[in-house]
């Protein structure tokens, strides 16, 4: 019901930047909080940062400071600039939207198929 197109994974040594791009779309009544989970090898899939359709931010405490999520409402899109990578921070990064797909159905979560960050020197 929700198509996503993520952009933005790769390779990238420690200390450096990573810019993660998604665009949500689907036959959907109204999106509302956009954002991205992650999931490394071993571990269960966890909140990385959100932003809701107010413009609200959430973030892992470990990324505050050094990831910034930012919302495009036009284009149904979200992105995730993130800074001073490390180690811990390899996973696979996933979009996530908040969504209703008619006016009385309850809010739906659906994730993308994610995207690779591996932070490796």
């Amino acid at each position: 019901q929700v198509q996503f197109v993520e952009s933005g994974g790769g390779l990238v040594q420690p200390g450096g930047s990573l810019r993660l791009s998604c665009v949500a779309s689907g036959r959907i009544y109204r999106f509302y909080t956009l954002g991205w989970y992650r999931q490394a090898p071993g571990k269960q899939r966890e909140l990385v940062a959100t932003i809701t359709s107010s413009g609200d931010t959430n973030y892992k405490d470990s990324v505050q400071g050094r990831f910034a999520i930012s919302r495009d409402y036009a284009k149904n899109a979200v992105s995730l600039e993130m800074n001073s990578l490390n180690l811990e921070d390899t996973a696979v990064y996933y979009c996530y939207a908040q969504a209703r797909t008619t006016q009385t159905t309850p809010r739906v979560d659906f994730w993308g198929q994610g995207t690779r960050v591996t932070v490796s020197s």
